[in-house]
């Protein structure tokens, strides 16, 4: 049902509309209605009064896609968290109005008093930061490990239901659960992969949607703040999908990166499900996008289509790699740290003398930094080796 007026302060539609709406519900045996604005507590109670079934607005709506698609416990918290503050915005009015008549959706409330009401909700807002708290320091460690250990990272993001989840078992050969549904993935998974004896960790996020209140950017900040720790976006587009709706999307994801301050991450478009178009209706589309997507590719996660093209973006893209050499006497000591320069770095050549170890290699900056602070201490000799 639509209707293009301005916003009715008793039902958000019209009195008409509502009787409208009253038998729709009968005849179809409705148990809900959805509304995709945004609804008033008033509005809500008003709309249950009349059509006699519970009503929810498009927040409630993402709210209740959450709590189904949630697995982790961090996921879960975050998912309490939005609900409880959301319920904790509308509680005085929500207590105010169950004490008339009970309605789908204000059941049981009329026994409250709303300021005891409102500090019950903030006694468990602050009991879930607490939990979420604890959660986040240990993502943060983890980080800080996978940073000492000299990783780069890549974050797959995007609209939900873009094919993230199935781009990154593509690329790490890992099973993440897949489904053609909106936010299957509500926490972040990570995994080393390795392109041209370079590695790599992937990580995939929840999904974007337009119009995502800010209270759930919020809630999910622990979770998306990994797009911001990231060297490398790749924001996942679906092609199958008309022209507009694919501009829309980006933008969507362009404005949600900014949002949380990582625009300044380099990104890569991977153009998404070419499998069901053809070559000349994906080549019209990339030509029509080129100019709007950063760094287009075109794929096909479910049939790993193009994935080495795309691999080779992430390369060019991360390949600020710097070579070096380095000498350490040949003791007890230098054995196991050139064992461990050959899991963290590209090797290019190792040279055996009576005395000495030799080694040419390649790496990220953060991790040449690494290795000369080692070889300082093994009383060897460093140097960076000049570009051509």
């Amino acid at each position: 049902m639509e209707q293009t007026r301005p916003p009715d302060s008793r039902y958000q539609i019209g009195a008409g509309k509502v009787e409208e709406l009253a038998r729709m519900v009968q005849e179809t045996g409705a148990t809900k209605v959805i509304f995709d604005n945004v609804l008033r507590t008033t509005q809500v109670y008003n709309l249950a009064k009349a059509t006699k079934v519970e009503v929810i607005d498009r927040f409630q709506l993402i709210l209740e896609i959450f709590t189904k698609r949630a697995t982790t416990t961090e996921a879960q918290l975050q998912i309490q968290l939005a609900m409880v503050r959301h319920e904790l915005k509308h509680a005085r009015e929500k207590v105010r109005l169950s004490k008339g008549s009970e309605q789908p959706g204000f059941m049981g409330l009329g026994a409250y008093e709303a300021d005891v009401y409102r500090d019950a909700i903030k006694r468990q807002v602050q009991t879930i930061l607490k939990k979420l708290e604890r959660v986040r320091e240990k993502r943060v460690l983890q980080r800080e490990r996978r940073t000492e250990l000299g990783f780069l990272t890549v974050s797959l993001a995007g609209y939900t239901n873009s094919g993230k989840s199935s781009l990154f078992n593509a690329l790490t050969e890992d099973t993440v659960e897949v489904d053609n549904a909106l936010f299957t993935t509500l926490s972040t998974t990570t995994r080393m992969v390795e392109f041209s004896n370079r590695k790599f960790l992937i990580t995939d996020t929840v999904g974007f949607i337009d119009r995502l209140p800010i209270s759930l950017i919020e809630a999910f900040h622990s979770t998306l703040e990994e797009t911001i720790f990231s060297d490398l976006i790749i924001i996942l587009l679906d092609l199958n999908e008309p022209l507009e709706t694919i501009e829309r999307k980006n933008n969507v994801c362009l404005d949600t990166i900014e949002r949380l301050g990582a625009c300044a991450i380099p990104t890569i478009t991977a153009l998404n499900k070419i499998d069901k178009l053809t070559v000349e209706e994906s080549s019209q589309k990339l030509e029509a996008l080129k100019e709007k997507v950063k760094n287009p590719v075109l794929v096909s996660a479910k049939c790993k289509i193009n994935l080495d093209e795309l691999r080779k973006q992430i390369l060019r893209i991360l390949e600020n790699y710097q070579q070096a050499q380095f000498s350490v006497p040949l003791t007890g000591k230098a054995m196991p740290f050139i064992s461990w320069v050959h899991g963290k770095t590209h090797i290019e050549k190792e040279t055996f003398t009576n005395e000495t170890i030799e080694v040419v290699f390649e790496s990220a900056p953060a991790l040449i930094e690494q290795v000369k602070r080692k070889v300082e201490e093994l009383n060897g000799k460093f140097q960076l080796v000049p570009t051509a």
